[in-house]
């Protein structure tokens, strides 16, 4: 199929286009690395995390969407383990209390949060100000 939509320009790609390595990284909890991305709607986190590292629980408004891209986890939500390990995809309502036990191995993570984390945003651009210092 040929294409006929031209190419966009540099300033186009610019604009739209983020390598999550560019972005700076934000220590969420101890051991919990994120790169955090984020648009009008929603939040994207891409979570490096430590073997046997430890999200707290909490809650939050926005619904999440948590898919384990390597290694395993365990998702405490509710009061409930969920085992998961690469290619699992949780679905996690708002407001509901939930935690990560990492494995001995540790977990890749894609976070999917909507409406916008706003606390991870704050936290981004508090690292984003001391890089700049």
């Amino acid at each position: 199929m040929k294409r006929k939509e031209p190419y966009a320009t540099q300033e186009e790609y610019d604009r739209r286009v983020i390598h999550y390595q560019d972005v700076p990284i934000v220590e969420i909890a101890p051991g919990m690395k994120y790169h955090i991305v984020s648009a009008e709607r929603i939040t994207v986190g891409f979570i490096d995390a430590a073997p046997n590292s430890v999200g707290p629980a909490h809650k939050h408004e926005a619904e999440q969407i948590l898919i384990v891209m390597d290694g395993a986890c365990e998702e405490a939500v509710e009061g409930k383990l969920f085992p998961l390990k690469k290619g699992d995809v949780l679905i996690i309502p708002s407001n509901v209390e939930h935690g990560t036990y990492m494995s001995d191995k540790g977990c890749q993570i894609i976070d999917i949060y909507s409406p916008p984390r706003q606390d991870y945003l704050a936290k981004l651009e508090e690292v984003k100000k001391s890089q700049k210092k």
